[in-house]
């Protein structure tokens, strides 16, 4: 499957600067700038969208590309289709960069933080890996991601979630942390730094598809389904995230009222986390839903 580029605009706080994100990354690590046409003569896409007259600077980093625009229009008038051509442009298979000289190394930083499962740590990076959640639940799911193909070469890794800028590794109980850590650290930053893929080409689901997918699911959903993903969405996800998790909404049984929830990452398989979670979860949605919800079970906890 060719990847295909979507183009998402995003405001800035600059009002002059409008930032045109894709859903896969245009550069390897560096980030360029550009004040004219002759400065851009490395980047035909820079080049092209100077050629737009109210164009003043291009700037062009890993996963989007931001334009500083000149009082003669507003972007209200342009931006859809400046999105267009850029979009057209990348789907066309034309470098966004000609690399003339190898690309600086990027100093990358990973540190690892602990989680409320204590067989999982979190490995954060200071880049973006990926611009929506993959789940690894053994070496045969990761033909499409080399970095965690590698990974499970370790003998002491059970299961990867990736996810933003961190990698979520589930360990067997054979390994110590304190004797793993500074391995595991060590050998994400240096396939970091070398510029390796994180996933290949095919493996990105745009966050748009995602989004879209999500929509097309969520408007089949009966009314308790809906007010239960939204209480998911906006309370529950964003806690479990910062503990290198995943949740999701499985399924309502209005019968029984009870919930099923799927987990991932770090509140995977985990007794006390799954306990917790489920009880947290529990208890938020008895209290905001009153008799409509009766239990939760997470699926795979």
């Amino acid at each position: 499957m060719e990847k295909k580029f979507e183009i998402k605009i995003e405001a800035t706080s600059n009002p002059s600067i409008l930032k045109f994100e894709a859903n896969f990354f245009l550069t390897k690590h560096t980030s360029y700038e550009f004040e004219n046409i002759d400065h851009a003569k490395n980047s035909p896409l820079a080049q092209q969208l100077f050629y737009l007259p109210f164009v003043k600077r291009v700037f062009i980093a890993q996963n989007f590309i931001a334009i500083d625009k000149f009082e003669i229009v507003e972007w209200n008038d342009v931006q859809d289709e400046v999105a267009e051509q850029i979009e057209n442009y990348l789907n066309s298979g034309q470098p966004v960069i000609n690399e003339t000289t190898a690309p600086k190394k990027t100093a990358i930083t990973v540190y690892a933080e602990s989680t409320p499962n204590p067989s999982v740590l979190k490995f954060v990076a200071n880049k973006k890996l990926v611009t929506a959640g993959h789940e690894f639940k053994s070496i045969d799911d990761t033909k499409e991601a080399p970095i965690a193909e590698k990974l499970f070469n370790f003998p002491f890794v059970k299961e990867i979630y990736i996810d933003e800028n961190y990698i979520s590794i589930h360990k067997y109980d054979i390994a110590d942390w304190q004797d793993i850590t500074l391995e595991l650290r060590e050998f994400l930053r240096e396939y970091l730094e070398q510029g390796k893929e994180v996933l290949s080409a095919n493996a990105t689901v745009s966050k748009s598809q995602v989004e879209k997918q999500a929509d097309t699911d969520f408007e089949k959903l009966d009314d308790t389904s809906k007010d239960i993903v939204n209480i998911i969405e906006e309370y529950i996800k964003p806690a479990v995230a910062s503990d290198g998790g995943n949740i999701m909404f499985d399924s309502y049984d209005p019968e029984s009222k009870g919930v099923k929830v799927i987990l991932q990452g770090a509140c995977s398989g985990c007794p006390s986390s799954t306990f917790t979670l489920k009880n947290g979860i529990e208890n938020m949605l008895k209290e905001m839903l009153k008799d409509k919800v009766a239990y939760v079970e997470a699926i795979n906890g």
